[in-house]
């Protein structure tokens, strides 16, 4: 019988590739691919936990509810928008009745999001009956562009015995209107047991330390409060603003895929690196799929994603657009294996902007779960396809089919396009393609090009017509920024004398507190009276 061989140790002699079985070199390859993941990422993996897949407001806002009323110790919640409607105000009145029962309820909501659908009352009404409740980010004098950074995360926690972790809001929006024959949106959401959860609101209280005390450590539970729920390994992808942890590892996921990776996204504007591993991996046979939105709440965001089809659709890359009234989801599937749900889009304001959450799953049931619900949302969908003509590219739609092996193999020879950049880059690329002719512009770009130069002529026209009207923002602008920058350093000056005083005080107050030195006769020390002194 052949000796084990410990795979945490290096061998003592070179082995040959025979003396190891396919199941011991598959282990070696997956452990080294977990420990890149958990670099890449910033994430370790949570092995032993319970997931279940939700579909849609009607599967994840019972099940939400219910947990909340549940609730016998504390709940935490964050979410991006938080609407004063029908579902608003549902869970509103959940969150208040179990913190009138005594339960610790937290909440997070951000101010962008949420200001415009909710008013003081609505907050009011929850604080009275006892919820802590922080508004993330509100605009501030000394921050002039600090509201570009959101806190766009979607979760539940309760009792740190069960999480959700989704891409929906708390709006009527998600949930639709039968009586009006308005349709829900489409989203996806994940329930959590198990360690996992501990990793969960670990995030919630680093943003909620962020806006103000933070939570104390007595309240916080430990890792020995979190048994085994399941047999599940996930990862928490707690994204702050710089960090870059999802997409280092959307990254890497997209150059490591050898059959397939599905993606659905709601605001995709690609990020030209990412754009690149997709491409890369469509040429070398990976079955790459992005479904997006048909119709949109953001009509710019459809055209700047639109925009960026053409390098895409060149290499390989399907891409479907959703004919319901909105898809909201944010998901991955890749190799039947490794799937990703949460806040998410694919843009530089998720990947480095804002505040998000998503769960990274290392299971296969789950994965096909996840490959079932997207082959479902296709059945709604349109494929779009590039028609070649000899002087443009124009994108045109066609009905849902298979793709046949010369359109796989199409990017390898006709992809000569430049990859478009994300949200204002892409603006300014297309403007700058269209003044410098380095490149053909399709059709999908017209609205791009249309708006940035009704904009300019707009501005042209005001600066010609009422001059003051273009000085006078500009000059507020500058005033506004200009004075959050010096109060900005008088702050980190005082910080630095502070900082200073506290360095130098110890060594003042031993200084101060330190005996005198006795004489040398009182230490029994022998002087002798006939040296001189030198």
């Amino acid at each position: 019988m052949r000796e084990p061989v410990d795979l945490n140790d290096k061998p003592r002699r070179r082995l040959k590739t025979g003396q190891f079985s396919d199941f011991q070199l598959r282990r070696v390859l997956r452990q080294s691919a977990d420990q890149v993941l958990s670099r890449t990422s910033g994430a370790p993996l949570i092995p032993g936990n319970a997931v279940r897949l939700l579909k849609d407001a009607e599967g994840n806002f019972p099940v939400w509810l219910a947990a909340i009323g549940s609730a016998q110790k504390s709940i935490y919640f964050e979410n991006y928008i938080f609407s004063e409607d029908d579902v608003g105000n549902a869970f509103a009145e959940a969150l208040c009745s179990r913190a009138r029962a005594g339960v610790k309820v937290r909440v997070v909501r951000d101010w962008l999001g949420s200001w415009p659908t909710s008013s003081r009352k609505f907050w009011r009404k929850m604080t009275e009956a006892g919820v802590e409740l922080r508004a993330f980010n509100p605009p501030r004098l000394d921050s002039p562009f600090g509201w570009l950074s959101r806190d766009h995360r979607k979760m539940v926690s309760v009792d740190s015995n069960v999480a959700f972790v989704s891409g929906l809001c708390i709006s009527q929006r998600w949930q639709g209107d039968p009586q009006k024959g308005t349709e829900s949106w489409r989203d996806t959401g994940l329930e959590i047991r198990g360690p996992a959860v501990m990793a969960v609101e670990d995030a919630f209280a680093e943003v909620w330390g962020t806006i103000g005390t933070p939570i104390p450590e007595a309240e916080r539970p430990t890792s020995e409060d979190h048994s085994p729920a399941g047999d599940v390994a996930v990862r928490v992808l707690a994204g702050a603003p710089n960090t870059a942890g999802l997409f280092r590892m959307d990254q890497l996921v997209a150059a490591a895929a050898r059959q397939t990776l599905w993606l659905t996204d709601a605001y995709f504007v690609g990020v030209a690196p990412y754009v690149q591993a997709l491409r890369a991996a469509a040429r070398d046979g990976v079955d790459v799929r992005l479904l997006v939105p048909n119709t949109t709440d953001l009509p710019l965001v459809r055209s700047l994603s639109r925009a960026g089809y053409r390098p895409l659709l060149e290499a390989g890359v399907r891409i479907f657009e959703w004919n319901g009234p909105m898809i909201h989801a944010k998901t991955a599937v890749a190799d039947r294996r490794w799937s990703r749900v949460g806040s998410s889009n694919l843009n530089i304001a998720s990947f480095l902007g804002n505040y998000e959450l998503d769960v990274a799953i290392d299971d296969e049931d789950v994965a096909r779960a996840m490959e079932q619900m997207y082959l479902e949302d296709l059945t709604r969908s349109t494929e779009v396809l590039l028609s070649y003509k000899r002087w443009r590219r124009a994108v045109r739609k066609a009905v849902l089919h298979p793709a046949t092996p010369r359109e796989r193999r199409r990017g390898k020879s006709r992809a000569k396009g430049s990859t478009a950049a994300a949200g204002a880059i892409r603006i300014a690329n297309a403007v700058g393609a269209a003044i410098s002719n380095h490149r053909v512009l399709g059709a999908a770009e017209s609205q791009v090009l249309l708006l940035s130069g009704l904009t300019l002529l707009a501005l042209a026209a005001l600066a010609v017509i009422w001059p003051y009207g273009l000085a006078i923002p500009v000059a507020a602008l500058a005033t506004w920024v200009g004075g959050a920058l010096i109060w900005r350093a008088f702050r980190l000056r005082a910080e630095r004398a502070r900082e200073k005083d506290a360095d130098l005080e110890p060594e003042d107050r031993r200084e101060e507190s330190a005996p005198a030195s006795p004489p040398a006769a009182n230490m029994g020390v022998t002087q002798n009276p006939s040296r001189e002194p030198q």
